[in-house]
């Protein structure tokens, strides 16, 4: 293989580059060499908008994307949640590095803080985690917490959320552990497709040979089964971050591959969930396609459809 380094593309948050900085030390104990490359992408830049409504898919991938096709990067180092549910056709994940736990959590400067307590205001950029919270904690206000984790520590401490809600992995890699008050369980939360893993992005054109040992290097099966269950899940529901949709897959003690997949309305009250297994690791991505369907048909296609027309609405409120 070329000795030339693996230029390693990410985002410039803290939590990006503890993303890179993993991948490149794993490659790099292996005796190859790295370069990080930092590229801002649309969702580091435009923070006054909630997610779902800077409309375009790709927000924090897109311009990593393009420095691939130029081969500007080897690699693209995402959250693996923040990966859209369609590639392009000219690009490839190539891996997907194994799987921090995959819980929401509460975390909080109020070590007492419970979720209990009326009136609280809790600061969360999804559309997922606000549904989930009104459906389970209707007590709760929900307040846009976009930006990094730092930022978003920043503005709890100085009193504009009560809490935050945010997913254990960057928590933990950031090593705010000792913040957490409540971890969600995940059979009530259940964490968007790809939470809790790293993705590895690449361009179909790399070099076969440094593309076979990077894959080698980094990438997880059982993690790579469970995600392609997700992704395969989230594709057919084609909705994106911007839908409240959730799926988790999981192996059993048995060796089962299992998948918890669903949708919430924005306002919590209806919700579709379903779950189903395969005996065969390799048919991860029909078990996602089948939950899916199943959700859409038993309720989910009007959810879906009420979630745009309120988005259509807004978008033509001025």
């Amino acid at each position: 293989m070329s000795s030339r380094p693996i230029r390693i593309g990410t985002r410039g948050s803290k939590l990006a580059l503890w993303q890179a900085n993993h991948v490149a030390d794993t490659l790099n104990a292996a005796g190859l060499a790295t370069e990080i490359v930092i590229i801002t992408t649309k969702g580091d830049v435009v923070l006054d908008r909630s997610l779902d409504k800077i409309g375009a898919k790709g927000v924090f991938t897109e311009e990593l994307e393009e420095s691939l096709r130029t081969g500007h990067i080897d690699i693209a180092v995402h959250s693996a949640k923040d990966v859209q549910s369609h590639i392009p056709d000219d690009l490839e994940l190539l891996a997907f590095m194994s799987r921090e736990r995959v819980n929401d959590v509460i975390i909080s400067f109020d070590p007492e803080f419970t979720l209990d307590r009326p009136d609280i205001v809790l600061g969360t950029s999804s559309t997922r985690r606000r549904a989930l919270l009104k459906r389970h904690y209707p007590n709760a206000i929900t307040a846009e917490a976009r930006g990094n984790l730092q930022t978003r520590l920043r503005k709890l401490e100085e009193g504009q959320y009560d809490a935050l809600v945010l997913a254990f992995a960057g928590v933990h890699r950031m090593q705010y552990d000792n913040l957490i008050v409540q971890v969600l369980p995940e059979t009530q939360f259940i964490p968007a497709a790809g939470q809790g893993s790293v993705a590895i992005e690449c361009a179909k054109s790399l070099n076969a040979e440094r593309k076979e040992t990077l894959r080698k290097l980094l990438d997880d099966p059982d993690t790579h089964t469970c995600l392609a269950a997700e992704r395969a899940y989230l594709r057919t529901m084609e909705g994106g971050c911007s839908i409240p949709s959730f799926a988790l897959a999981t192996f059993t003690d048995e060796g089962t591959l299992q998948l918890h997949g669903g949708l919430i309305s924005l306002d919590g009250q209806q919700y579709v969930e379903e779950i189903q297994s395969t005996t065969d690791p390799d048919a991860a991505a029909a078990l996602g396609v089948a939950v899916a369907e199943n959700v859409l048909s038993r309720g989910g296609k009007a959810i879906l459809s009420e979630i745009r027309q309120h988005r259509e609405s807004e978008s033509t409120t001025f």
